[in-house]
């Protein structure tokens, strides 16, 4: 459920039926999976920081995901809202990661060296899907859609 490539054209795959994120090697070919100590956690959508590690939604995990290729391993970091559903994660130039959730009207901003999040309720039913950060501005600006409303 999302294909993303790194700077060096690694190819990244979420397996949705599972916990499993897989990468295969552009110059050898090889084919490397991990998964996160959640287990059957739905991974999806996902990105890429400048570090070429993949941070990605956890659906069923209720989760942000993080694998860093370099290390081989797999950090995980539980939203504080129970079935809040995490459908996608951008990261921004501070380094924070951004999820929103398809079922609890949040936006939760992550701090991933201390591990605390910050909750943001929005005003009205959303069932969001996509995120985006506007890195120029200052703070960063974080953009979501709301499938439920315009």
């Amino acid at each position: 459920y999302g294909i993303r490539a790194d700077s060096s054209n690694n190819l990244y795959l979420l397996d949705f039926q599972s916990s499993t994120i897989g990468i295969v090697d552009a110059k050898t070919k090889k084919f490397t999976a991990w998964r996160g100590d959640i287990a059957n956690s739905r991974p999806r959508r996902g990105v890429v920081d400048d570090q070429n590690r993949l941070w990605y939604a956890e659906y069923a995990g209720n989760a942000v995901g993080m694998v860093d290729p370099k290390t081989a391993k797999v950090k995980e970091w539980v939203v504080p809202t129970p079935w809040a559903q995490p459908y996608d994660v951008v990261v921004d130039k501070n380094g924070e990661a951004w999820t929103c959730s398809m079922m609890s009207d949040r936006v939760s901003r992550l701090d991933p060296n201390s591990g605390q999040y910050v909750e943001y309720q929005l005003s009205n039913t959303t069932n969001i899907r996509r995120a985006f950060v506007d890195h120029p501005t200052s703070p960063c600006t974080f953009w979501c859609g709301s499938n439920h409303g315009s």
